[in-house]
């Protein structure tokens, strides 16, 4: 793929979500990127209609170097980033430099932070903003620098008080003696991290920013009243199960299990003594979440490991593979619940889940998820963005999808989160000239 080399993006300070503004490049396009453990997938899209963003290419590959949301072969993903970018890039008649990438692996942590700065009784400024938010990131532990081998990826605010009065959305402009805000402390381990952020930036992309992959998820399935009134997604990928939490409108928590659906192939491989691209197979034809009558009486063939061109593979009830499947999406889900009764979101998320990405699309699975969590369950596919096809419009590409709603709508959705991505000006002289535009 020949592409004309950018400047290297290293990790800075600011930590990945402040590192480069996130508007569309000056000719509307957009790129997200999904690194995953089955899939690399890249969405470029225009943006030019001021409405959705509409894709225009798409590329995929499969993924070999990655296992469970970390790098694990650098070259493997650097040649797989290279081709799934590069089709996109032909589909597209466009060549781009800059993509939005999901995260998934480095333990992703999830906290919550309360500040509170003085005013003085002056009307809250986009200075204010920035030292509550700055003072946010301190008490965090973090500050950008991967302090403690850890990587700030989003300092969100989800909330705000004027002399504690809750429920302003937006503060600036308002008179107060005391700002109060609440904001949303997500960090990775810096190591996968910068492992990722060296793949991509090989193949000559800068990386506008980080979403951690069940924010971008969300972002692509959920309805308005969902992010209201309170829900978890569920974002089950092939080698993490990865949730958040939405309440109000914004992501107030996310987690990471991992298990994925790469743990139920290799079950099937090894209880039924076949190798692993058979069990997929088997997997995506024949198995169900949850046992039906008929499965006892329904025999499927099953190739053994080293003979499947002897035509001795031998035959199975249906039920033996739904045997095998139904308890470790039934692991998967219990620790997902223990997960969320854990943290304490389990209540504000209510009784409403929504099942996406590509292990969660075996049949009777969002009954299997009803039972568990004791919530209702629907299967998210991406539904704020235009232009896929029918082949890539299902709940395995809702990450790559939200990833081009966070670079298009997340500062309409959260007006207030463009300051939170503002840096403070470098050097005396820049402080200085900022002083002088905010009160002159």
């Amino acid at each position: 793929m020949e592409r004309s080399a950018v400047a290297s993006h290293a990790i800075g300070s600011e930590g990945p979500e402040m590192r480069k503004s996130l508007d569309p490049t000056r000719n509307g396009i957009v790129a997200g990127l999904d690194v995953g453990c089955s899939k690399v997938c890249c969405f470029i899209a225009r943006t030019d209609d001021g409405v959705l963003p509409r894709v225009v290419g798409i590329g995929q590959q499969a993924s070999h170097g990655v296992k469970g949301g970390v790098v694990g072969d650098m070259a493997a993903v650097e040649a797989a980033v290279r081709n799934a970018v590069h089709a996109a890039e032909q589909m597209a008649g466009e060549t781009i430099d800059r993509v939005i990438v999901n995260l998934s692996g480095g333990h992703p942590a999830s906290s919550a932070v309360g500040i509170e700065v003085a005013i003085n009784g002056h009307a809250v400024s986009d200075a204010d903003l920035r030292r509550a938010f700055a003072q946010g990131r301190e008490a965090s532990g973090l500050n950008g620098e991967g302090d403690g081998g850890r990587e700030l990826i989003h300092s969100i605010p989800i909330a705000y008080n004027i002399d504690g009065n809750r429920g302003v959305r937006d503060p600036r402009g308002m008179y107060a003696r005391h700002l109060g805000v609440d904001m949303h402390i997500v960090t990775a381990a810096s190591g996968a991290v910068r492992n990722l952020t060296t793949c991509i930036e090989r193949c000559h992309l800068d990386i506008a920013g980080y979403v951690v992959s069940p924010y971008a998820s969300g972002l692509a399935v959920l309805v308005e009243d969902e992010m209201e009134l309170g829900v978890t997604v569920i974002d089950m990928g092939g080698g993490t199960t990865t949730i958040a939490v939405f309440y109000e409108g914004n992501v107030v928590f996310t987690d990471v299990v991992p298990v994925g659906g790469i743990h139920v192939t290799n079950d099937i491989a090894r209880g039924l003594s076949t190798a692993l691209t058979h069990a997929e197979r088997m997997k995506t034809l024949y198995g169900h979440a949850l046992a039906t009558g008929t499965d006892e009486r329904e025999m499927i063939d099953v190739p053994r490991v080293g003979e499947e061109h002897d035509g001795n593979g031998h035959q199975v009830p249906r039920s033996l593979l739904a045997g095998i499947i139904q308890p470790r999406l039934e692991e998967t889900l219990e620790l997902v619940r223990s997960h969320l009764e854990a943290s304490g979101f389990d209540k504000i998320a209510g009784r409403r889940a929504v099942l996406t990405g590509g292990a969660c699309q075996l049949p009777a699975m969002t009954g299997l998820a009803g039972l568990i969590l004791d919530k209702q369950v629907r299967i998210g596919r991406p539904g704020r963005i235009a232009g896929l096809a029918e082949a890539t419009a299902g709940p395995a590409f809702a990450t790559c999808a939200g990833l081009l709603n966070y670079a298009v709508t997340a500062d309409q959705d959260a007006p207030l989160k463009a300051a939170a991505l503002t840096g403070e000006p470098d050097g005396l002289m820049g402080r200085f000239g900022h002083w002088i535009r905010e009160h002159f």
